[in-house]
């Protein structure tokens, strides 16, 4: 099993070396082909009658236009040799459904992380939208980013469907790890006999697609006991599944999942 094309968002007005310092690790690791890809929709956010707002729009999708050439540039001048093949995709269009809808074309779609939380829909992704869309496992590179370290890959062990898919998904990753934890943290009173049992059982599945992982339960007290569980856990990648649930077209997520968009300064696998 592995990853035989990878696709990478990349923003038309902020950096994105880290993420194309990880898609090259990527497409070297894999021999994978990677498509680049980037959306802008330069409609401005407010309105004027007449000629006015014509040669306002004329001159913002004018100057998207030369953005989406130089981040084309930029794009194949960093993994040009580092994929079998590169391809570029861009659009005027709004960034999450762009990608999530491109998506189709990929095995792993590779963003940012949301760390400032200022998301405009008509020009910068929203990871936490296109986590829930995209139908393909996204990988999530913070700006601190260096290099791809698959020393330590720590699975966090939910029972779930999205958990599950996640390890499936991950596959591929956690064969060229260096050391695969499953953890599971309980709080309360909940069974830790049971998670010892449930991780157990991941550890095996995985032992017979040849992966060597270690079974591990934690308490927290509460989630945030949680949450500085994983931090602490010091793995260079985590992979979870994203929980998460739409109100007033909003998605509404576990405390793991928003903590890995918006605030891990280490690489994150999430599966919906």
């Amino acid at each position: 099993m592995t990853y035989s094309t990878l696709m990478v968002h990349l923003e038309l007005e902020h950096s994105n070396d880290a993420r194309l310092q990880i898609a090259g690790d990527l497409a070297e690791q894999f021999n994978a082909r990677l498509i680049g890809i980037a959306a802008c929709d330069p409609h401005p956010s407010y309105y004027a009658d007449g000629g006015f707002a014509h040669g306002l729009v004329e001159r913002e999708q004018e100057r998207v236009e030369k953005n989406m050439t130089e981040t084309e540039a930029r794009f194949r001048a960093a993994v040009g040799q580092r994929a079998r093949d590169i391809e570029w995709r861009s659009a005027i269009a709004r960034p999450t459904e762009y990608v999530a809808r491109e998506a189709r074309a990929a095995d792993l779609v590779i963003t940012g992380a949301d760390r400032d939380g200022v998301l405009n829909p008509l020009r910068r992704l929203d990871p936490s939208d296109l986590v829930m869309q995209a139908g393909r496992p996204i990988f999530l590179v913070p700006p601190e980013a260096e290099y791809l370290k698959l020393q330590h890959v720590l699975v966090a062990w939910k029972d779930t469907r999205e958990a599950r898919r996640a390890v499936a998904d991950a596959l591929p990753l956690l064969h060229k790890a260096k050391e695969v934890s499953i953890l599971e943290v309980v709080e309360g009173n909940a069974n830790r006999s049971a998670a010892q049992d449930r991780v157990k059982d991941v550890a095996a599945w995985l032992d017979r697609h040849g992966i060597l992982a270690f079974p591990r339960v934690m308490h927290a007290a509460d989630e945030a006991d949680q949450i500085d569980k994983i931090w602490k856990s010091e793995a260079d990648l985590v992979v979870a599944g994203a929980y998460g649930h739409t109100r007033l077209r909003e998605w509404v997520f576990g405390g793991v999942t928003r903590n890995l968009i918006t605030r891990s300064t280490r690489c994150s696998f999430l599966t919906h």
